[in-house]
């Protein structure tokens, strides 16, 4: 009975690991974790199924075929589900991963300043036409607004800082919907990628202290994933 149950799921796998997309993933999981395990502390027979598990072989490799045909057995996916071992090994691969795609996203446009919108209109222009790539952050303000001249200057120097980043600026009067942006919820930050809202921050100077600058925006931000990693810039610059 343990040996059909074992041919059945190895069946299910077999030849999945050669295609794209998430299977993609899991074949640069398994080799990250082969390249991050210690020589010395891992026995030579999981390494072995480890290096197997992450190197595919093509279709017309017989021998391969032959040997593993990219089957997942019972003991490569008990392997894979280690609990502590994998958890930690796992967080790298994420983190290695994230540092990835930051890195890729900060291969674009550059812009360095605040732009000033004037119409809503240009607010939609901005919002739709831009690359969806970019993260486009929108400080929606009006004149004598408590918060509103200091979020300004901070953005101004994080545009600087962050230059494939756009910011931009629109006082509410110009919006088109002003009715929405009433004093009350003013400075109010929109942030946009992909043509879609992404994350909305209202009365968003209750979220510093009396006299906040860059540096607490920048934190604010970064709290939620909202600005690229400062190394991923450096390294563009180089």
């Amino acid at each position: 009975m343990e040996e059909d149950k074992s041919q059945s799921l190895e069946e299910e796998f077999e030849g999945q690991a050669t295609r794209t997309g998430p299977k993609g993933v899991i074949n640069d999981w398994r080799k990250f974790k082969l390249e991050s395990d210690d020589n010395d502390s891992v026995p030579s027979s999981k390494k072995e199924i480890l290096r197997q598990m992450s190197s595919p072989q093509s279709r017309d490799d017989k021998n391969s075929k032959e040997r593993f045909s990219r089957k997942m057995s019972i003991q490569e996916y008990e392997l894979i589900h280690q609990d502590k071992e994998d958890e930690n090994c796992l967080r790298k691969y994420r983190r290695q991963c994230m540092q990835d795609m930051h890195q890729k996203l900060s291969f674009g446009p550059r812009y360095g300043f605040v732009y000033e919108l004037k119409t809503g209109d240009q607010f939609l222009e901005t919002i739709e036409k831009e690359q969806k790539i970019t993260t486009i952050i929108v400080h929606i303000y009006d004149d004598g607004i408590k918060g509103c001249n200091a979020l300004n200057s901070s953005l101004t120097c994080l545009a600087a800082e962050y230059p494939m980043v756009k910011f931009c600026k629109i006082k509410a009067c110009n919006t088109g919907a002003g009715d929405r942006f009433s004093p009350d919820v003013l400075p109010t930050l929109l942030i946009y990628k992909g043509g879609q809202l992404i994350s909305n921050f209202l009365s968003v100077a209750e979220q510093f202290a009396e006299e906040f600058f860059a540096g607490d925006v920048e934190s604010f931000l970064n709290e939620y994933g909202l600005l690229p990693e400062i190394h991923a810039i450096e390294q563009t610059d180089m």
